[in-house]
């Protein structure tokens, strides 16, 4: 079969893949702490066998790109007031930590709240860490410092744990603003500060998405025009050429 046609259908196939990447950044471009993902393509060689043994055309015509996965944008989304004391923000690089069913995960989605047996949680009620456990929040106002330092009317409730990942490390979304890193990779966050009152928006930025959606769109379209004309090719050597062969 004509190498142009595995080419066009692998390209759609991981067009159709980034398009899902983009649209999900779209849909979450309002979402408190969501760290857009970009894509990440590889190139493969479709020849099992020896590539070595192929020419320089050979080994050009059957290399075709791959979508490999994602990775995540961890630049800095914006720091927006709002007055409530419960509401968290991190300037730099950490993330909080939070104890689910599952196992810890990390989050930049600050916005907490008390559950009625006093301890620190998210909006999907899982506990937020501190650094010896689980937080109970003291009753009177509640002051935050930039280190993490919970207290109230005075009283030290806790200190919110706060980490970061070496360069390199490699974190995954597990869902609701959540994110898992391969185990003990989380170090103490030695750049970071903790904001009380703000919340950090997407760092999604949504001009640069629509224009990449489009871009994808396009390049979708044009691949399903060429596997079509290969298709339509393919019939007509099916129908008209092979039965002259004898």
């Amino acid at each position: 079969m004509d190498s142009g046609y595995y080419a066009a259908c692998t390209a759609m196939v991981t067009r159709t893949q980034a398009l899902d990447t983009i649209a999900n950044n779209l849909a979450n471009a309002s979402t408190i702490g969501y760290r857009s993902e970009h894509n990440v393509f590889r190139s493969v060689l479709a020849d099992a066998g020896d590539a070595s043994s192929e020419s320089v055309l050979d080994q050009t015509v059957n290399t075709y790109g791959i979508m490999s996965g994602t990775t995540l944008d961890q630049s800095q989304g914006a720091l927006q007031k709002t007055g409530n004391d419960l509401d968290l923000a991190i300037q730099g690089s950490g993330y909080f930590v939070v104890q689910t069913s599952s196992g810890p995960v990390y989050t930049r989605n600050g916005a907490f709240q008390v559950s009625s047996h006093g301890q620190l949680i998210t909006a999907a009620g899982d506990a937020v860490m501190g650094d010896t456990g689980e937080i109970s929040i003291l009753s009177g106002k509640v002051s935050i410092s930039s280190d993490g330092t919970i207290s109230s009317n005075g009283a030290v409730s806790g200190k919110l744990k706060v980490v970061d990942f070496p360069e390199g490390t490699e974190l995954t979304s597990v869902g609701s603003t959540y994110y898992s890193a391969p185990a003990n990779t989380d170090i103490p966050a030695t750049n970071s500060n903790v904001r009380q009152g703000m919340l950090e928006s997407s760092n999604v930025n949504p001009i640069t998405a629509m224009v990449e959606l489009v871009n994808a769109q396009r390049s979708t379209e044009m691949m399903q025009r060429a596997l079509s004309m290969f298709s339509s090719e393919m019939d007509k050597t099916a129908t008209q050429d092979l039965p002259k062969v004898s």
